[in-house]
């Protein structure tokens, strides 16, 4: 937003470089956990409370105009909603690296035993940055997509989403201790979610209480998980 509301940059340009942006960031943490040995959630966290911070700085804590490339991420073709469609699209992708290629596998492999993947001769710290760059990508279109709804860049925007993000991932099926997941599952969980929470609101729960709604959900779906793993061990 900020390339194209002050550098006066192309709208498809500024597209990439939010991309871009959002890659970097992912490779930066993954640089610190495979290289600095600082666990993924620390490196995550920090880096979250990094982009949020520049957030503010660039903007000055007020929103930016946004380019009509972005607002098309947050329209609708016909009936549907373009968000709906990204979503497909992020969602088919992760599908397909994570079922048909070897990074997919080496993934797996190294959530289930980094050391094990490491002296099955695997590129351990090379697939962590690819992994991190990854997510990061995907964040960066998530973000663009919300600005593309809001019809500008609102540098609070998201606060609290990463909560949303956790809970998607376990109540999907994937064990926070590596190793297992799917993308279908991740989906699901991710539209359970949305449902728990349009609920919620059609039953005008107040905000404050879906908060505790969702981290109750996020602990039971924890929960499970350790229960799972005990049982599978």
């Amino acid at each position: 937003a900020y390339m194209f509301a002050e550098a006066g940059l192309p709208g498809w340009l500024t597209l990439l470089i939010g991309l871009g942006c959002g890659a970097m960031a992912g490779a930066i943490c993954g640089i610190a956990t495979a290289y600095g040995k600082i666990p993924s959630f620390i490196a995550t966290l920090a880096m979250m409370s990094v982009a949020r911070g520049l957030t503010l700085v660039i903007s000055q804590g007020s929103p930016i105009e946004t380019s009509g490339a972005v607002n098309w991420l947050g329209s609708s073709l016909g009936p549907i909603p373009v968000p709906i469609i990204m979503m497909v699209i992020a969602g088919v992708v992760c599908w397909f690296i994570l079922e048909r290629t070897v990074l997919g596998r080496s993934m797996y492999a190294i959530g289930g035993n980094i050391e094990a993947a490491r002296l099955s001769g695997l590129p351990v710290k090379r697939i962590q940055i690819s992994v991190f760059a990854l997510s990061g990508l995907f964040a960066g279109l998530a973000g663009m997509v919300m600005a593309g709804r809001l019809e500008s860049a609102q540098p609070q925007a998201g606060a609290g989403y990463e909560l949303d993000a956790i809970a998607a991932v376990v109540i999907g099926g994937a064990s926070l201790a590596g190793g297992s997941g799917k993308a279908t599952g991740t989906l699901v969980g991710a539209i359970l979610l949305a449902v728990i929470r349009n609920g919620l609101n059609l039953l005008n729960v107040s905000s404050f209480w879906q908060q505790i709604v969702i981290g109750l959900v996020i602990a039971f779906a924890v929960g499970f998980d350790v229960i799972r793993n005990k049982t599978a061990a």
